[in-house]
């Protein structure tokens, strides 16, 4: 099977939205014609399993441009778009995935973008990863080496390799200055409240909004929450981080205090359980609960299951969990990544910066296949710097350089 995907009939559709972000991703339209010209994945392949929208996509059709036969499939069932991934198996892509897929169907998704073995592999989240070394092991030794997209993949990368597990070597592209510090702020920061302004209708201003946690994207987070209008609270685990909310004029507190305080509650922390029975207990009547977390575990609905006596769909996107005293806890897209499962995503502009790093991080892992040690690297500083020379190249911006002299004066020190 060449593609498995919901209908090739929306291709135009998605063909329309790939070309709408590529006139917004200047370092990709560079990345693709040098790709193009020199060819540097000639005869690799490539499994892509990011959240697939239009973004993903070019990112897709930049490394086949550069002579890779590329496999895609999503990292969440949720943010897949089916016209996305119609428009892609259209231009010869291997497609696998579906939006609302089951958990059986999706696992079934990332064994087929597995099947044709890749020497690449570009995740998130890290399901790929997961799979190549439990049920796919018989591909692993096949794999040059990967890229990670975010924090929660990350995590799992650094457990597999504190364990003497991994079987490959594997890049943080999640860590990389020019990913956590636009990616992880502006990017989640603004495409988390999208997706709930979109979803809800309702306004920010006035509202209490507590965020739990207070890493780059909750701050990206509370700072477009301050900015709307918000009384922005802050519940951490990191007595480090939660110091730094306090400086930036947060009130910190516990979620055990925050839980009858808040109106709009989101999940940033990459953790399980985070809001859970004890919280929800103590909750507001129409309270929305948000995660823009990897996985669907830090709002703990089997908590909302036991507690409540009812379930209705309140909007698209919406189930309002009806607890027994009748008030009512709205959960957001099945408590799956808010900004994507109920929006678009990061801008294209921001993610025109990520995915020039994963482009840049797999040819390195290519062309340094058999040098690399099997555990997490982080990206090379050359290629971060890269990425933001071509990011103010394409903002018409030019900074100075050191001299000669100042060169070497820094030097003494």
């Amino acid at each position: 099977m060449n593609s498995a995907i919901r209908d090739i009939r929306l291709a135009p559709e998605g063909r329309a939205r790939i070309n709408w972000v590529r006139q917004y991703m200047p370092l990709l339209n560079e990345l693709e014609k040098e790709f193009r010209a020199e060819k540097p994945f000639e005869g690799k392949r490539i499994t892509v399993s990011v959240h697939l929208e239009a973004k993903t996509a070019y990112l897709s059709l930049v490394l086949a441009a550069g002579g890779a036969e590329v496999a895609v499939t999503g990292s969440n069932p949720l943010s897949t778009q089916d016209a996305v991934a119609a428009a892609l198996a259209e231009e010869g892509l291997k497609v696998y995935a579906w939006h609302g897929a089951s958990e059986e169907e999706y696992n079934e998704h990332l064994n087929q973008a597995l099947d044709f073995g890749p020497h690449i592999i570009i995740d998130d989240g890290g399901d790929l990863v997961h799979m190549l070394h439990t049920s796919r092991t018989d591909l692993k030794d096949g794999v040059i080496g990967g890229c990670e997209e975010t924090t929660t993949g990350v995590l799992r990368l650094r457990a597999r390799e504190r364990e003497g597990q991994l079987a490959f070597p594997m890049f943080s592209v999640n860590d990389a200055y020019c990913k956590y510090l636009f990616d992880n702020r502006y990017g989640t920061g603004q495409s988390v409240w999208d997706g709930i302004m979109r979803t809800t209708n309702l306004i920010v201003a006035g509202k209490n909004v507590v965020i739990a946690g207070y890493g780059w994207c909750g701050k990206g987070v509370a700072m477009k929450a301050k900015g709307l209008g918000a009384n922005v609270i802050i519940t951490e685990v990191d007595p480090v981080k939660a110091l730094e909310a306090v400086m930036d004029g947060f009130r910190v507190m516990t979620m055990d205090e925050a839980a009858s305080i808040g109106d709009i509650f989101i999940t940033v922390t990459g953790c399980i359980k985070v809001i859970r029975k004890e919280h929800f207990k103590k909750m507001k009547d129409g309270v929305l609960l948000a995660n823009a977390g990897h996985f669907d575990v830090e709002v703990w609905k089997p908590g909302l299951e036991e507690l409540c006596v009812d379930k209705k769909p309140m909007r698209k996107n919406i189930m309002g969990y009806v607890m027994e005293d009748g008030r009512i806890l709205n959960l957001l897209a099945e408590g799956r990544l808010v900004n994507l499962a109920s929006g678009d995503g990061h801008p294209a502009e921001i993610m025109d910066m990520s995915f020039a790093l994963q482009a840049l991080c797999a040819r390195y892992v290519m062309e340094n296949e058999g040098r690399l040690q099997n555990r997490v690297y982080q990206v090379p500083e050359e290629i971060d710097q890269r990425v933001a020379r071509m990011k103010l190249a394409s903002m018409g911006i030019q900074i100075d350089t050191l001299t000669p002299e100042q060169a070497e004066y820094l030097k003494t020190y």
